[in-house]
């Protein structure tokens, strides 16, 4: 096998567990549906990853940078306003999460499942999330003594936007069926709580 194809073969292998992982959850894929999928034999799976874990943690590690994208390109925002800089966080969260909405559901599976995966995560991302959120914080405590924001830690406006944001997609396979939504109405649901979300926790941060 020559290093193009050896290479097509490592991708294919690992789209097709991601949405397999994704679709199902990690105890109900095996590497023989991955290799069944891929068209595949399993040895050619255990060759580039060694075992199961090892090929869902690569998906994993990938999808939870996904998930905290919009807070990682902070550092690309510039100068601009807190509030602005909020904005943006909340709505590009949302958005990556629209674009991925089977994300949470792995995360809090994995999470629950291997919660030592938690440390394993920062260890790889290294100090940038603290960073960022060091630098975040400063903000804040800079908008509340000038008066701009109400009293509130950081970690309690993270958790406000994390959970606003996660709660539709959560929720989505139930609201479906219980308002009977067709794809145009869930679409205009989805863009609906993204623009109340972010007015939601603007409007709380008023002092």
């Amino acid at each position: 096998m020559d290093i193009n194809n050896e290479q097509s073969m490592e991708q294919t292998i690992l789209e097709v567990a991601e949405r397999l992982f994704l679709e199902k959850g990690f105890a109900m894929t095996s590497t023989t549906e991955i290799a069944k999928e891929v068209g595949c034999n399993q040895a050619l799976i255990h060759y580039y990853y060694r075992t199961k874990d090892n090929l869902f943690n690569v998906i994993f590690e990938q999808k939870f940078k996904t998930f905290f994208q919009g807070i990682f390109e902070l550092q690309n925002l510039g100068e601009i306003p807190f509030l602005d800089k909020l904005k943006y966080i909340i709505e590009s969260h949302y958005d990556l999460l629209t674009k991925n909405p089977k994300i949470p559901s792995l995360i809090l599976n994995e999470l629950s499942r291997q919660p030592e995966q938690l440390n394993t995560l920062k260890d790889k991302l290294h100090t940038l999330p603290e960073q960022l959120f060091a630098e975040l914080n400063r903000e804040l405590q800079s908008e509340i003594e000038n008066g701009r924001v109400r009293n509130i830690a950081l970690v309690d406006l993270l958790i406000s936007m994390l959970s606003l944001n996660l709660a539709l997609f959560i929720m989505m396979p139930v609201v479906e069926n219980l308002l009977s939504l067709n794809e145009t109405q869930k679409g205009i649901l989805i863009t609906h709580r993204k623009t109340e979300n972010v007015e939601f926790i603007l409007k709380s941060l008023r002092p």
